[in-house]
């Protein structure tokens, strides 16, 4: 990976984290607070659209339609698994098999749908920051997994690790090789989410007001980072980053997440979570090839 592409992975995983961070604070407000976030990321990122379109360098195709609508289908029921999965089991499980899986899962997706040749330093620094991963999310507690109910988190994160996998994978063929400008197809999977929560949410306007108060602002630098932060990892793919590298480093956001929880929420950090962000940062060293 070229050192702009890298760059432009960490920033991302910088924003993901920070995105992530703000998310947690408004969790209760639940789908009400998905469809606003995405409203203001549709709201935001229209000019950038409208300008692709009116230039000239976006053409229409059946084939890229397609492929954006699977996009929007796949990111909503990624959604859906993964707030169902924490319906049902732990997210001390459910979330690291998740982040684990999906890039791992994501890898071999590169290797065996996009012809990606796999190297040695590729494939050490994935296992690094999945094994990275999994001590960060547990804090090395790993017996959360043997735990009642440890199988149903297990299946559950395996579901939402495979979706994750199936976006990534298309996703980065839609930017690789039909040639998708990256902000198009996270904006039409953003207005598709807007377009399919829009009945449920809008029925009921006075709810929707009063769950949404004190959270607007959230919910409005939501949709600014998040989606900078996937066009970045798109833009980065586009430019011929390996999505075999990509999807992995892009996980480093589970470590700054880790640090920004302990600094601005107090969170403990023990022995595990930092024994897993020095094997994070060592499966980025040998991702990014320095």
């Amino acid at each position: 990976m070229t050192v702009s592409s890298v760059l432009m992975v960490l920033c991302a995983a910088l924003l993901h984290a920070s995105w992530n961070l703000i998310a947690k604070r408004s969790a209760k407000v639940g789908p009400v607070f998905v469809f606003v976030y995405s409203g203001f990321a549709c709201l935001f990122y229209a000019p950038w659209v409208f300008w692709i379109m009116a230039d000239g360098t976006f053409t229409w195709s059946a084939l890229g339609l397609a492929v954006m609508v699977a996009s929007g289908v796949i990111h909503l029921g990624y959604n859906l698994c993964l707030q169902q999965g924490y319906a049902k089991a732990d997210l001390s499980v459910v979330y690291p098999v998740a982040r684990g899986t999906g890039p791992l899962l994501s890898v071999l997706g590169a290797f065996l749908l996009l012809g990606e040749q796999p190297t040695a330093g590729g494939v050490a620094g994935m296992l690094c920051v999945v094994a990275g991963i999994f001590l960060i999310a547990t804090q090395g507690r790993l017996a959360v997994f043997t735990r009642p109910g440890g199988k149903t988190g297990l299946l559950w994160g395996l579901a939402t690790g495979s979706l994750i996998a199936c976006y990534t994978v298309t996703d980065a063929s839609a930017v690789k090789l039909l040639g998708i400008a990256p902000v198009m197809l996270d904006w039409v999977c953003n207005l598709m989410r807007v377009g399919l929560l829009a009945p449920a949410v809008l029925r009921h306007p006075d709810h929707m007001r009063a769950r949404m108060q004190g959270h607007w602002g959230r919910a409005a630098l939501i949709g600014l980072f998040s989606p900078l932060a996937y066009i970045l990892v798109l833009t980065a793919i586009s430019q011929g980053a390996p999505l075999s590298h990509v999807a992995p480093l892009r996980e480093s956001s589970m470590m700054v997440g880790a640090l920004l929880g302990m600094v601005l929420l107090k969170e403990p950090v023990g022995a595990g979570r930092l024994a897993g962000c020095a094997i994070l940062v060592a499966g980025v060293i040998l991702l990014s090839g320095l």
